[in-house]
C-alpha cells in the first residue's frame, strides 16, 4: 500500500445522465450538480486529529459523536430536496441496520432543512439513526477542519479513534461503502 494519502478517483455511477429538464432516468433531478462518487482514503498515520460532531437532532435530542470513540462512525451529509440523497437513503439505512451489531454508528448532517422538511424525509425513508440539525454550520465546520465536504451528499467514515479514514463525494455506491466500513472494522482499536 502507498504511504501517505491515497486518493482514488473512481466514478461509481459509470454514466452521466443527460440533462434535459425534469427528472433523469436514474432518479436525479436535471440541472442538479452533485459529487461524482470520488473516493478518498487515508492511511492510519495520515488521518490527523479526531473529528467530533456535537449538536441536536431534529427532535431536539443531543448528538455527540465523541461518545462513540472506540467504534466506527459513518457521517452522511444530506437535505430533504437532494435527489441523490433520496436515491442513496435506502442503502444507508440497510448498512446502518446491518452493521449496528458490530458497533458501527451512523449520523446524518443536515445544514439546510428545518424540522418541518427533515422529519418527513426521515420518516419516509425510515432512517434509524440521528441527524444533526446544523443550520448554524457548527458541525460541518468541525468536519471541514479535517476533510473538505465539497458536495451533498458526502459520506465520511471515521476510524475507531474518530479520525477520517475515507470520504465519498456525491452519491455513494453501497458496495464501496461496505468495503470501506469492513476495512476500518478490521483495524486494531
Amino acid at each position: 500500500m502507498l504511504a501517505g494519502l491515497t486518493i482514488s478517483a473512481v466514478v461509481l455511477t459509470g454514466r452521466s445522465p443527460a440533462v434535459t429538464g425534469g427528472w433523469t432516468e436514474d432518479g436525479g433531478e436535471a440541472g442538479y450538480v452533485s459529487g461524482d462518487g470520488t473516493v478518498a482514503t487515508w492511511e492510519a498515520e495520515e488521518r490527523g486529529e479526531p473529528v467530533r460532531l456535537v449538536g441536536e437532532d431534529f427532535a431536539s435530542a443531543d448528538v455527540d459523536t465523541g461518545t462513540w470513540v472506540g467504534d466506527v462512525v459513518v457521517i452522511n451529509t444530506w437535505y430533504a430536496a437532494c435527489p441523490s440523497c433520496r436515491v442513496e437513503s435506502p442503502d444507508l439505512v440497510a448498512a446502518a441496520q446491518d452493521y449496528a451489531a458490530q458497533g458501527v454508528h451512523f449520523v446524518g448532517l443536515n445544514g439546510t432543512d428545518d424540522a418541518g422538511a427533515a422529519q418527513p424525509f426521515e420518516r419516509n425513508f425510515e432512517i434509524p439513526y440521528p441527524s444533526i440539525a446544523d443550520t448554524d454550520g457548527t458541525a460541518i465546520a468541525a468536519l471541514q477542519g479535517r476533510v473538505p465536504v465539497e458536495a451533498v451528499p458526502t459520506t465520511v467514515v471515521l476510524d475507531r479513534q474518530g479520525r477520517v479514514m475515507s470520504r465519498i463525494i456525491g452519491r455513494l455506491d453501497p458496495s464501496t461503502l461496505r468495503e470501506l466500513i469492513d476495512a476500518v472494522l478490521v483495524e486494531s482499536a
